[in-house]
């Protein structure tokens, strides 16, 4: 973010962070059956220049994010512990309004990020692709649902989740899930977990989104959106988490 954009938001994130507080509290995975969720860590996301909605320079909070889900995905996967990993894949030629064509299939872009290629071969990890924002609806596959088979086959008490971006994806996700679980679709689930250090979004200040041409109402000022998905999250029943213990 240019220096003057960020120096001109700081006094609104500052408000906001006040008036709208969050809590990151410490989170213990082998205290209960836990699963890791990683949400659409691809190339079209979070690889320098790989698409319309990847970052277009390097980012220190996509970098962040990147690396703490491969040290945590690999500490599942050495404990034994069940990965799913959601990778948005859209057909060529039918994007996700209001968005630009992304992820499509077939341009690399919806492949997971180089950090994360393991994952493909890994006995633990489960992958999903999806079509539209909301994994838990992506995840629908005739008259199942690939997330709640997941858990319910791993009889899990706890899913963290990870991922980008955390206003968009990442909070569609759990917000379902938060629903889904007080359905009863998931009996043993009780705790839906977000490891805040492992949740980015994009950064798009209103100066810089207008200079592109684009409508004001494009803005997303990545620090400012990154909190309110963290408070609405957490406002509906997620716990938050700002260290992991083990």
């Amino acid at each position: 973010m240019p220096d003057e954009a960020r120096s001109s938001e700081a006094p609104v994130l500052a408000h906001v962070r006040r008036e709208l507080p969050i809590a990151l509290d410490r989170f213990d995975p082998a205290a209960q059956p836990t699963g890791l969720v990683v949400v659409d860590e691809v190339n079209g996301f979070a690889t320098v220049g790989a698409g319309n909605l990847a970052p277009p320079q390097p980012n220190a909070q996509v970098s962040r994010m990147v690396g703490e889900t491969d040290t945590l995905a690999r500490r599942f996967e050495a404990a034994g512990w069940p990965i799913l990993a959601f990778l948005d894949t859209h057909e060529p030629g039918k994007p996700e309004p209001p968005y630009p064509p992304h992820c499509e299939r077939g341009t690399g872009e919806e492949d997971l990020v180089p950090e994360l290629q393991w994952l493909n071969g890994s006995a633990a990890a489960t992958l999903v692709r999806k079509d539209c924002i909301n994994g838990f609806v992506g995840a629908i596959d005739g008259g199942r649902n690939h997330v709640v088979d997941w858990v319910n086959r791993n009889s899990l008490t706890a899913v963290l989740t990870v991922g980008i971006c955390t206003d968009i994806c990442v909070m569609d996700f759990v917000l379902t899930m938060l629903s889904a679980r007080n359905h009863g679709l998931m009996p043993t689930l009780r705790d839906i977990v977000v490891f805040e250090p492992a949740c980015a979004t994009y950064d798009l200040p209103r100066t810089v989104a207008e200079s592109l041409g684009l409508p004001e109402t494009a803005a997303h000022p990545q620090d400012l959106t990154h909190h309110l998905g963290l408070y609405f999250m957490a406002s509906r029943g997620a716990r938050l988490a700002g260290s992991l213990a083990g």
